[in-house]
């Protein structure tokens, strides 16, 4: 049985510190909700672990969602079901249960990934999905040249992907996901051609990585690339992301088939 204090979770670590504005800056992109939807194919119960807010459920028919911070269930719209009070490493639910599971933009946020995705393939017959990123190519993103710290923090929360694959057993495949240019999920790499937006502290803070760097990290990036952006220099070197209509950089869809 996994423990937890009165009121709080592992979930909440990575979204305590988020800005309050957070929804406007991270929207469900629907090109890669169709992503989502494919992977799932045909499942029709699909279980949703460390649901958060809800994004991207409706890529699935009919949804059980997890999600073990108080703050993220609160969050949910009205419109989806309640989530369920529960963590991956401890899930509720009888042997062979669900269709078909995901779990998007979470894995790094819990304590023991290994124990959470044996349980995800206990309960589930079908196919897991996991939308993540792959550390081994988070520190490309041009990012790195001014907040390395942001990215080094990044590399270090996400299981590398054959971590991830192992506990489910069966096959597994990696597709990588094509953030587009006008992405509306604003994770760091959703704006890959449109630096001018990180210059905004609460774009900035929608991502959790950037709630671990202290201000320094935070004023030196500010600094740079407001320098940088403004002499020519970053369009110099980067300037060719801001017609590239995607960009296939961290962002992958870790599928396990039984």
């Amino acid at each position: 049985m996994t423990t937890r204090t009165q009121g709080s979770s592992p979930g909440d670590v990575g979204h305590g510190a988020l800005a309050p504005g957070r929804s406007s800056y991270r929207r469900p992109d629907e090109r890669i909700a169709r992503l989502v939807a494919e992977a799932l194919g045909d499942a029709r119960r699909v279980l949703n672990v460390g649901a958060g807010a809800g994004s991207y459920e409706s890529a699935a028919r009919t949804v059980t969602a997890v999600e073990p911070s108080e703050s993220m269930r609160a969050r949910r719209p009205t419109r989806l079901a309640p989530a369920i009070d529960a963590m991956a490493e401890d899930l509720p639910f009888a042997d062979g249960e669900f269709d078909a599971a995901m779990t998007l933009f979470s894995v790094h946020q819990w304590s023991d990934v290994r124990a959470g995705l044996g349980e995800i393939r206990r309960v589930t017959r079908g196919p897991v999905d996991i939308l993540t990123c792959d550390p081994a190519l988070v520190k490309d993103f041009w990012l790195y040249r001014y907040a390395p710290e942001v990215l080094d923090i990044e590399a270090r929360r996400y299981p590398p992907v054959e971590e991830l694959a192992a506990p489910l057993g069966g096959t597994w495949t990696v597709q990588t996901v094509p953030v587009p240019l006008d992405c509306t999920d604003g994770f760091n790499e959703a704006y890959y051609g449109r630096p001018e937006m990180l210059l905004d502290p609460a774009a900035r803070q929608a991502c959790s990585a950037w709630s671990f760097a202290d201000d320094h990290v935070r004023e030196r990036f500010d600094r740079t690339l407001r320098h940088d952006l403004e002499s020519g220099a970053w369009d110099a070197e980067f300037g060719h992301l801001r017609d590239r209509p995607v960009y296939e950089g961290s962002l992958v869809i870790v599928r396990a088939t039984p």
